[in-house]
């Protein structure tokens, strides 16, 4: 277990130097993520020891969103303040979501007709 939790964190750290070395837009613990999944691919599976290691994790992870419900807790009169704005931006991006993954589903659709004959 402890090579496993080691494991995690070496990802983590090298997603976090990835993404301070290039400047990249994106958060540091999901560069790692997407690194550890490669070396995953690249292994052909996870070893028993990481995958209990990550599974006790996720079995936890409601844990992790304790800071953010006292934080939200915390500001709820700036989300009071802030009530209508913030639900137009809710309902407009989810309305974006919804139009772009209609959009890719149709393209990814239209592409492997093309490709492979399939209905």
């Amino acid at each position: 277990m402890l090579w496993a939790l080691t494991a995690l964190l070496a990802f983590q750290l090298a997603g976090e130097a990835l993404v301070a070395w290039l400047q990249l837009p994106a958060p540091g613990p999901v560069v790692g993520m997407a690194l550890l999944f490669i070396a995953l691919i690249i292994r052909g599976g996870a070893p028993k020891a990481l995958a209990e290691t990550s599974r006790g994790l996720l079995s936890h992870l409601s844990l992790m969103f304790v800071p953010a419900g006292v934080g939200v807790t915390l500001h709820l009169t700036v989300l009071a303040d802030s009530g209508a704005v913030i639900g137009v931006a809710l309902f407009v991006s989810t309305l974006a979501a919804i139009a772009v993954t209609g959009l890719a589903m149709t393209w990814a659709m239209r592409l492997s007709k093309r490709k492979g004959g399939q209905e």
